[in-house]
């Protein structure tokens, strides 16, 4: 079964940074492409950042935000920096179809919510 566990989100101050991770189990990690979507209050599905299986591709959509993946420890990550309020967010992790960074997304996690407030 797969499963996808998201966890670092929070409340943080405008202009802070968190680090999100996601640890990933039930499939071989190392063999598919993960991205991070993230749904505002009151808006749809945004991807924010994918990454190929092997860590070598990376596109986002936003120059504030790096993915980065560690296949040794099954696990994903999300670096958020120069947080805006306009960032608040549940961010999902979500698992590609294949090896490629754009694959489209067959399983999700269930969300972390992250907080930019004063």
């Amino acid at each position: 079964e797969v499963q996808l566990v998201e966890s670092g989100g929070g409340l943080v101050q405008p202009g802070g940074s968190l680090r999100l991770s996601c640890a990933a189990s039930g499939f071989t990690f190392g063999s598919y492409a993960m991205s991070w979507v993230r749904q505002a209050p009151g808006k749809g599905l945004e991807w924010v950042s994918g990454i190929g299986a092997s860590g070598g591709i990376t596109d986002t959509v936003n120059s504030r935000f790096t993915i980065s993946r560690d296949n040794a420890k099954n696990t994903l990550y999300l670096q958020l920096n120069s947080l805006k309020p306009e960032d608040t967010a549940v961010y999902y992790c979500a698992k590609g179809g294949s090896k490629w960074v754009h694959a489209a997304i067959d399983y999700w996690g269930k969300g972390i919510l992250v907080t930019v407030s004063s």
